[in-house]
């Protein structure tokens, strides 16, 4: 292994919270490889490019020879993690969870070394708890500190609902942590109280308390710089504005070159392997006009779609990119966002909420008259369904042309 302090100076780069620096320095002094956990909870299928902050994370301790836990949440999912919930979280039953942890594991190894990786699920001894073990957990913890917690403090003072239920989740959470007698957890910034949580009920369980470490939130692609900062939800398969590692590279590659000019470069902190060094000239060279903002997006989704695709595969992307561009689109196209209130939209119901035809039966006769392009094809039939999270270049008309980037959220 490396020198701690050089351990140290890889692995609090880029960290929110660490507590506590003195006790993390203490076992990387020992010399052996540390226990590291790190937990997600199934609650879509897929995972996305917030999820891989975390995990490249964890790909660092991995790295400097350590052994980190990939913790599959199947059993907490079905409770609901109330982080910043101003209203009860909906419970998940158990086979849609496991549905959605179906595709956790082969999706981690994308980031993940293999061989230096311990997939566990918290089912394995959540499952097994006795009332009675249940109680005495409960025991170990009290309500006056659940309500030191932002969200659980704001419902109680507007008078809205606590479950019972929603207690349990940051306990569960913390006695994975028992079970698992972890060094070091780690989590989202969002997550802390949480891991605070595993840090208190260790030592009531006789082990000594885990290190906590929180990475920032990736926000989601359709945040917007307001006032110097950037503004919007954390990128969430729910709100629909992800990115998904799983996704064909060319999805990819939209969504990337789609997000605001502004906003990239805070895509470009969280998840380009390039060095500071590197996106602080990068970014100079755009300010100075030398290179264009579009050339620097690109070079981000390269890397990234690099990750976790063949290289061929994400050529055919570029490629299939360029020869869209070349097919008329003038360089103003304006992005305009539909919202749907399900996984998928239709393609005419999506073309008149965007304003491109009066009507969902225009928007039909358009498409069955062969007079709306998508991504450069014509568009096949009215009832092609669109998926939340995609973007399209559309066209409509071929003489008269008006083009629009369609993006459903």
């Amino acid at each position: 292994m490396p020198s701690v302090s050089e351990q140290l100076e890889i692995l609090c780069r880029g960290v929110v919270d660490l507590h506590v620096r003195g006790e993390l320095e203490e076992r990387l002094a020992s010399g052996r490889p540390l226990r590291v956990k790190a937990g997600f909870d199934p609650t879509r299928p897929d995972l996305h490019l917030g999820h891989t902050v975390l995990m490249e994370k964890m790909r660092q301790f991995q790295e400097l020879g350590h052994r980190v836990i990939f913790l599959v949440g199947d059993f907490t999912a079905m409770v609901g993690d109330p982080t910043g919930r101003n209203e009860q979280r909906p419970r998940l039953t158990r086979e849609q969870v496991r549905e959605a942890a179906h595709t956790y594991q082969s999706q981690a190894f994308k980031v993940l070394d293999r061989d230096r990786t311990e997939i566990r699920y918290n089912s394995e001894w959540l499952g097994e708890l006795s009332t009675a073990q249940l109680i005495a957990l409960c025991a170990r913890y009290t309500v006056a500190r659940m309500l030191e917690r932002d969200d659980f403090a704001k419902r109680f003072a507007e008078n809205r609902p606590i479950h019972v239920h929603e207690f349990l989740y940051p306990l569960l959470q913390g006695y994975d942590s028992v079970v698992l007698e972890c060094d070091v957890e780690l989590g989202g910034a969002d997550q802390l109280f949480n891991l605070l949580v595993g840090r208190d009920l260790m030592p009531r369980y006789g082990l000594r308390p885990q290190c906590v470490m929180t990475t920032p939130l990736l926000v989601g692609t359709d945040a917007r710089l307001v006032d110097g900062r950037v503004v919007g939800a954390k990128m969430s398969k729910s709100v629909g504005n992800y990115v998904g590692v799983d996704e064909p590279p060319f999805e990819m590659l939209q969504k990337l070159m789609l997000i605001d000019d502004q906003v990239i470069w805070h895509f470009m902190d969280l998840l380009s392997p390039r060095p500071p060094d590197e996106l602080r000239a990068l970014r100079a060279a755009v300010d100075a006009g030398t290179t264009s903002i579009v050339a620097a997006k690109e070079q981000l989704a390269r890397d990234i779609l690099g990750r976790y695709h063949e290289p061929a595969a994400v050529e055919d992307a570029f490629a299939r990119r360029r020869a869209i561009s070349r097919g008329g689109a003038p360089d103003d196209v304006p992005e305009l966002w539909v919202t749907s209130t399900s996984e998928q939209i239709g393609l005419a119901k999506a073309l008149q909420l965007a304003g491109l035809a009066a009507s969902t039966s225009e928007a039909a006769r358009l498409i069955k008259q062969g007079g709306v392009y998508l991504d450069g094809e014509r568009a096949p039939d009215d009832k092609l369904a669109l998926r939340r999270g995609e973007c399209h270049l559309v066209r409509i008309g071929s003489k008269k042309r008006r083009f629009a980037r369609v993006v459903i959220r």
